[in-house]
């Protein structure tokens, strides 16, 4: 099985301005997620698709494989989509790794395609149990919940499944919530679809993309983690990244 990973790298974000070019240590944040996706077994090819003349003169600098794009899209996964038709080559998944995924590992990579290889599903994710109580409730920690092939039966912002007897009664340690995190592993012809497809009502009211192909009766196949990976989204986020790397 042929792999790529296309790395989707806009520069303007509305919660953390410029926070791909925030610099961990002595690297930026993109930096450490392509340099640690390059190492893995599973992947053919590591691609970064940027609309940031900033980001392109950093790979040319870095002697990254990058793709400069349009800045028009509604998400990352129409901007791997654009990228991947202008390479005009041919792969077995198209897999999404946010560029704000410093705490990605190639082994965990490896890891979720080695459990996808043989499963059926459209698209491949990943998830990993919530382990606090802030973290259903933070409308920044997507939640999904699963049916019993382990499939995605919606996405969230909220807190879902609600807990009826009130928030404050969620009790971890017997309540089961599973955050999202933004992996995506594409079948070549779910990908154009997706590009394809106008946006969901839902994926225009909560903000992700998921939900596009979810409500068009797509399968998202769930490969659950351990580690609790993350995402940097805020200026927390990023203090949160380099203390854990101190």
């Amino acid at each position: 099985m042929k792999n790529i990973v296309i790395i989707p790298a806009r520069l303007n974000s509305q919660r953390l301005p410029n926070k791909l070019i925030h610099k961990i240590g002595n690297r930026y944040l993109f930096q450490i997620v392509y340099e640690n996706i390059i190492q893995s077994k599973y992947v053919h090819k590591v691609l970064l698709a940027t609309d940031s003349y900033e980001i392109a003169e950093i790979c040319e600098q870095l002697k990254f494989n990058y793709i400069l794009t349009p800045d028009y899209f509604q998400s990352g996964t129409d901007r791997i989509c654009w990228a991947y038709k202008k390479l005009k080559e041919s792969y077995d998944l198209i897999i999404n790794v946010q560029a704000d995924e410093p705490l990605l590992s190639s082994e965990d990579l490896d890891n979720f395609i080695q459990h996808i290889i043989d499963k059926e599903f459209d698209v491949a994710t990943i998830i990993t149990k919530i382990s606090n109580n802030s973290d259903v409730t933070n409308p920044n920690t997507v939640k999904v919940v699963l049916n019993n092939k382990n499939e995605a039966m919606y996405f969230s912002r909220s807190p879902i499944p609600y807990k009826r007897d009130g928030l404050d009664s969620i009790n971890l340690n017997t309540d089961t919530y599973y955050k999202h995190i933004g992996i995506y592993a594409y079948k070549p012809d779910v990908l154009k679809t997706f590009a394809e497809l106008p946006q969901s009502n839902y994926e225009q009211i909560e903000k992700l993309e998921q939900l596009r192909l979810l409500q068009a009766g797509f399968i998202y196949l769930c490969y659950k983690i351990s580690k609790d990976l993350v995402s940097v989204d805020t200026i927390d986020d990023l203090e949160k990244v380099k203390n854990l790397f101190k």
